[in-house]
């Protein structure tokens, strides 16, 4: 009775629970989908690329919305058409990642293509704030969250037992034509 008082009190607390209950939710659901999936680390990278699907729409709407020359968030300067291109990218790889966390181990390679991609933006957006007299460090905390995505991909990916190849290699499928 005191903690539902408590949180009906405080709205952070009632936003806390209700993402924590959708996490739980999502995971449930993958790991139901994942139904043949005996390794818990495979269900973690799936559940870890489900939610960095969920980042990258976050990022998406953004892109989309807010940041651009001219709108709420301008610095670094960027055209609001070049906003809303990166953006319609940022909401691809959502849903890439989306649907690939429904059968993880068929779709290894869509986790090592964003191990290169977050690595290459992490790597360009510190070097920039860093050497680039005059960039602005807006977008800091983006650098965090990619590279903690990036290391929870290498270690639930290593923990699962894929190796570089289920990873940075497509697959070869026989066709029959």
């Amino acid at each position: 009775m005191y903690f539902t008082f408590s949180v009906c009190l405080n709205p952070l607390g009632l936003i806390y629970l209700r993402l924590k209950n959708f996490y739980k939710y999502i995971y449930k659901l993958i790991t139901i989908i994942n139904f043949a999936m005996k390794n818990k680390y495979l269900r973690l990278l799936a559940f870890t690329f489900f939610a960095s699907g969920i980042w990258d729409t976050i990022a998406g709407i953004l892109y989309i919305f807010f940041i651009g020359t001219g709108r709420q968030i301008d610095n670094p300067p960027i055209d609001p058409f070049f906003a809303i291109f990166l953006g319609s990218f940022f909401i691809c790889f959502a849903y890439l990642q989306f649907l690939s966390s429904f059968n993880i181990k068929r779709y290894a390679f869509n986790v090592g293509c964003l191990i290169i991609g977050r690595l290459f933006y992490i790597i360009q957006l510190y070097i920039f704030m860093i050497f680039a007299e005059g960039f602005p460090s807006t977008f800091w905390f983006t650098g965090v969250i990619d590279g903690t995505f990036t290391i929870l991909y290498i270690f639930f990916a290593i923990k699962s037992g894929l190796g570089l190849r289920d990873l940075f290699l497509p697959k070869r499928a026989a066709i029959n034509l």
